[in-house]
């Protein structure tokens, strides 16, 4: 069994040898094909750098031609602004002997040529203008043909009746009573019509059954529409009103804690004096509020103004506390004139200083004679 083993192995040992003297040739030919490809890449790497020289040197060959194309270009344009430079005085009629002539020419051309472009503008612009004025005529006079006008004859009659509805109550039409403070000593009548007294007269109380607005702009209607409101427990919509005129004409600093004080008390869910708005109104207002400003208020409080207008004005004026605040009302009588009013002169009057300068002319004119006889005598 041994004997198997080693000869198997001498045998492999043999074949082993045997191949020695071909593996020999073989490392002999693999050096030189390394040798062969070392030069082959050094000469590749050689031929590279003279194709790169050859290639550079074409370039530079080719940049050369070029130029001396340009060149020669150049040449014929040189040659053919010569010529024209000949011929320029000819085909111009301008004396033109030198270039500084040619230059001062050229000036005076761009000169020209600036002032046209002034005078075109100058055109341009007052077109312009012009158009944009006579366009802005045609859209108003568009928007006056599309305004609804009212006749005369309407208008007047509105004229009369408002002239008819405050004849009374006019102090130059029909007199002041119980007199006329303005041409007498007596008060009488602006203690009777002041902001507040025990009972109006009763053209101050006819007065606010005209319009709404006049029984807002005096003090004491809205303190009588206040108190009739508070019994119809319907009071929170006039307090808003005047919550809002206190925020638009009060104090600029205060407008920020005003708005909040109006929006906790009138505007606030569960508001002690909720009042009530449309969701539009109410959105628009309470956007508005973020950033208050003294006009905030103001489409919460028309609207509000609205209702009062067509709900609790008219149920005023059919109210019992109106109806008897106007009989009660107090009628002046007139306070009876001096039979001689000229016997009496009036208390804190002065003369017109109208009068005082002629007066003055008069007694210039008396004194003048008398001083003549002194100076003749």
């Amino acid at each position: 069994m041994l004997q198997e083993q080693d000869s198997v192995i001498v045998r492999n040992m043999k074949s082993e040898v045997s191949r020695v003297p071909d593996l020999e040739r073989e490392l002999k030919r693999l050096r030189e094909e390394n040798a062969f490809l070392r030069e082959t890449r050094e000469n590749s790497s050689l031929l590279k750098e003279e194709v790169e020289g050859l290639r550079k040197k074409v370039e530079r060959l080719e940049q050369a031609r070029e130029d001396l194309l340009n060149m020669e270009l150049q040449r014929e344009k040189l040659v053919a602004n010569l010529q024209a430079w000949e011929n320029l005085g000819q085909n111009t009629g301008l004396n033109i002997r030198k270039p500084e002539d040619l230059s001062r020419e050229v000036i005076d051309i761009q000169q020209r040529e600036i002032n046209f472009k002034q005078q075109n503008y100058t055109l341009t612009s007052s077109s312009g203008q012009n158009s944009d004025f006579y366009k802005k005529e045609i859209e108003q006079n568009r928007r006056c043909l599309g305004r609804n006008r009212v006749k005369s004859s309407i208008c007047l009659e509105s004229y009369i009746k408002h002239s008819e509805q405050y004849q009374d109550h006019d102090p130059i039409m029909q007199g002041c009573l119980p007199s006329n403070p303005w041409i007498t000593d007596d008060s009488q009548y602006w203690s009777m019509n002041s902001d507040m007294v025990a009972m109006p007269t009763r053209l101050r109380v006819e007065r606010w059954g005209f319009s709404f607005m006049e029984l807002l702009n005096d003090p004491m209607g809205l303190r009588e529409l206040m108190t009739y409101l508070e019994k119809e427990f319907s009071a929170e919509n006039l307090c808003f009103w005047q919550a809002c005129e206190d925020v638009r004409h009060g104090e600029t600093s205060k407008i920020n804690s005003k708005v909040d004080e109006v929006y906790k008390q009138f505007l606030a869910p569960g508001a002690s004096r909720w009042v009530n708005i449309d969701s539009k109104t109410m959105e628009k207002t309470l956007i508005g509020i973020k950033r208050a400003h003294r006009f905030v208020l103001d489409d919460a409080q028309l609207h509000i103004y609205f209702l009062m207008k067509k709900d609790s004005y008219p149920r005023y004026l059919k109210s019992d506390l109106y109806k008897n605040l106007l009989a009660k009302a107090i009628v002046p009588q007139e306070t009876k004139k001096s039979v001689f009013p000229f016997m009496r002169r009036q208390r804190h009057s002065s003369p017109s200083p109208a009068m005082v300068s002629h007066a003055g002319d008069d007694d210039g004119k008396e004194k003048a004679p008398g001083v003549q006889q002194q100076s003749q005598a």
